[in-house]
């Protein structure tokens, strides 16, 4: 087996970012992980420190990079088992696997394929590997990190930096950023296999009114359809969508529903007809139109890789969004098929491409069908409302689908366990570039016990997506099914979560743009400290927020100041919530609790800050019009504060601030916690304000 080492095919690719082609490629091939071909700017300089090794043997490809000692790995994509990924083997291939149990895959391959590394050396600085190929691979950690890939030679880049979000920072130039969504997909959301008739989801939608529950979306999964044909509505359970969506427009809802890739074969249904007619479908091995079985029964598959196919799929939501739809979820996109071996559909199924895509065999294709759909949904949905941002969630993706959908960790369980795991997994998901993610709170499977799902609810408040969901047949999962203790404590959690939309909106804003994970792992706070590497209970949001589960045992916190806050009435008293700290030197944005973002949630607008050890503090603001585009001309009012202690008060101005959206005029209230308590002010903003730290004399 011949070892060619890369170092006579590599060249500068930015800054800090090298590629290397194998022999035999002249030129970078068209990449989908990729949003641009990278292109050489420079010879690669004598000392670069990680490059790979290619060889080929029997068929298949071998990559292999030596790791620098004492690095802990990060990434590869949505997979369990620990934060850490330091000895693992991840299979990319992208399966349909419940509970995550499947014999053969268990939770080493599941619904997405991420070929990417990111490692973080002793002192900080850290690196990260692309493998930039859709081909069915196995990917090992360890001592060395291989990739044995079933397909061509690909090329491998590197990005090496000073520290794990220059990395991050560096994938995203690669890559490219999730695009801002609505602000409404921030809030919770409540999902069921299913919802219907119509006037069952409108109960629900009013036992959160009633209840003064916030929550801004309701779900529709597939037993909305017409004998489960996509883009079709049930007769008998939803006969006037178009007037159900404007029902729960009017209670402040907006609404999601499902559409999956396999068309029923059955002529006289529209779907079915048109994409006949444009011959459409994902061919056999001998190349007649391929056939599998999901809900509707026996179905034919888009092929995805064809620009007319994706065109028409488009076209489809024309229509159906016309009904007052207001997001899109693509499931069982893997492609899933019932009753054959692997859950999909042959590896020798032909898909002929076009554009940049060459005609090639499932295997090429399979890790990229479902981000190859959530493409063509995407721009569907943005020809179908284009003064409104789209929202797609996707359950099967590929490395850098984050552009065109959210994502979720597939059907988890009930259980322990799988609250647990959904920690790392929602964090490595958002170091392998997708940072718009979370689990299905309070487990998909099983059934959940009021202890299990309060717990998970005061967890899930806090997860990037925050949607609670649960399988037909299980017990109700409702935030009011577990009693009156559980329902109080998710009323808190998720009133928490409300409180603080403005600092998660300019966590999305800023994600927009730099690449970094709204959810982070502890060591983002000091890339140096070895003691944080390992920590999978407690997680950061941003920068400033350290979230701590009420279950975690010994947790293993940042060092210097993060000083205990409270957001709503009980939090600090009720069983269930987690922790939260602010960072010394953080300001904090929030608004009042609301029952959905429909709402005015920022008169007045809080600042609560914590100083640091100067007793100094900074903290950002995004505001624009929450949908739509105009901040793409500037609409926008993106604010820094400031804060300085000075005998014994704390002035707060405005620093900076950026954009053509004017200032509203509001009460500001400022909070200063300190370790002796919570001083408290309100003033103007644009004047200033002042905050004593002197207790009152009573």
């Amino acid at each position: 087996m011949a070892v060619s080492p890369a170092a006579d095919r590599s060249a500068l690719a930015g800054d800090g970012i090298a590629m290397f082609l194998p022999p035999g490629i002249a030129d970078y091939p068209a990449s989908l992980a990729l949003a641009k071909t990278p292109v050489s700017v420079g010879p690669l300089p004598a000392d670069w420190p990680i490059a790979p090794k290619f060889s080929r043997k029997a068929g298949k490809t071998f990559v292999s990079v030596t790791v620098p000692e004492g690095s802990d790995l990060y990434g590869t994509g949505e997979v369990t088992g620990p934060l850490r990924r330091n000895d693992r083997s991840i299979e990319l291939w992208n399966t349909d696997n419940f509970g995550y149990a499947d014999k053969q895959a268990a939770g080493r391959r599941l619904y997405q394929s991420h070929p990417w590394v990111l490692g973080v050396r002793k002192d900080g600085s850290a690196f990260g590997l692309l493998f930039d190929s859709t081909w069915r691979a196995e990917l090992r950690t360890g001592r060395k990190i291989k990739l044995s890939s079933d397909g061509p030679p690909m090329p491998v880049i590197v990005v090496d930096r000073d520290s794990p979000q220059a990395v991050m920072r560096g994938l995203a130039e690669l890559t490219g950023t999730m695009p801002l969504p609505p602000r409404w997909a921030l809030g919770y959301q409540q999902s069921r296999w299913s919802y219907y008739p119509d006037s069952e989801a409108l109960r629900i939608a009013d036992e959160f009114r009633k209840r003064k529950i916030p929550a801004d979306v309701l779900w529709m999964d597939i037993d909305y359809m017409d004998g489960f044909r996509v883009f079709t509505f049930s007769p008998e359970h939803f006969p006037d969508p178009k007037r159900f969506n404007a029902d729960l427009r009017a209670r402040g809802f907006h609404s999601v529903w499902m559409i999956d890739p396999g068309v029923k074969s059955e002529p006289g249904y529209g779907v079915y007809d048109s994409g006949q007619a444009r011959d459409v479908w994902v061919k056999d091995a001998k190349g007649k139109d391929y056939e599998g079985e999901v809900w509707p029964g026996m179905t034919k598959y888009p092929d995805f890789t064809r620009p007319d196919t994706r065109r028409w799929w488009a076209d489809l939501y024309r229509d159906f969004m016309a009904q007052g739809v207001d997001g899109v979820w693509n499931d069982m996109n893997e492609p899933a098929v019932f009753n054959v071996p692997g859950h999909t559909m042959p590896a020798d199924n032909q898909h002929r491409g076009g554009g940049d895509m060459a005609a090639g065999p499932h295997l090429q294709y399979h890790n990229v069908y479902g981000m190859l759909m959530v493409q063509a949904t995407r721009e569907g949905i943005e020809a179908a409302n284009p003064e409104r941002r789209p929202f797609v969630l996707t359950r099967a993706n590929f490395l850098g689908g984050h552009r065109y959908a959210a994502t979720w960790t597939g059907d988890n369980v009930s259980t322990w366990e799988h609250l647990k795991l959904s920690i790392p997994m929602s964090i490595n998901l958002g170091l392998s570039g997708q940072p718009f993610s979370g689990p299905d709170i309070g487990g998909f499977g099983g059934e959940a016990t009021p202890d299990l799902w309060g717990h998970w609810i005061a967890l899930g408040a806090f997860y990037p997506f925050s949607r609670a969901h649960a399988m037909k047949d299980t017990g109700r999962k409702e935030p009011w099914a577990f009693g009156p203790e559980v329902e109080k404590a998710a009323r808190i959690a998720i009133e928490r979560r409300y409180r603080l939309l403005p600092y998660l909106y300019t966590l999305f804003r800023d994600s927009s743009i730099d690449g970094l994970p709204v959810m982070r792992p502890m060591f983002f706070a000091d890339p140096r400290d070895a003691d944080l590497r390992r920590e999978e209970q407690a997680f950061l949001l941003g920068e400033d927020l350290l979230v701590v589960p009420k279950w975690a045992r010994a947790p293993k916190l940042p060092k210097g100041v993060w000083r205990k806050i409270s957001l709503v009435e009980g939090d600090g008293k009720d069983a269930y919530q987690a922790e939260l700290k602010l960072r010394g030197g953080a300001i904090l944005p929030l608004g009042k609790v609301v029952q959905n973002t429909g709402e005015e949630s920022l008169g007045p607008l809080t600042l609560l800050i914590s100083l640091d050890e100067k007793g100094e503090a900074r903290g950002r603001l995004y505001e624009d019009a929450g949908d739509g585009y105009g901040y793409r001309q500037g609409d926008y009012l993106l604010t820094t504060y400031r804060a300085e202690s000075r005998d014994g008060l704390v002035r707060v101005d405005i620093e900076g601030a950026e954009g053509k959206r004017a200032r509203p005029s509001r009460e500001i209230v400022v909070q200063v916690t300190t370790d002796e308590g919570v001083f408290t002010a309100k003033g103007d903003e644009s004047a200033g304000i002042s905050v004593s730290l002197q207790p009152p004399v009573l």
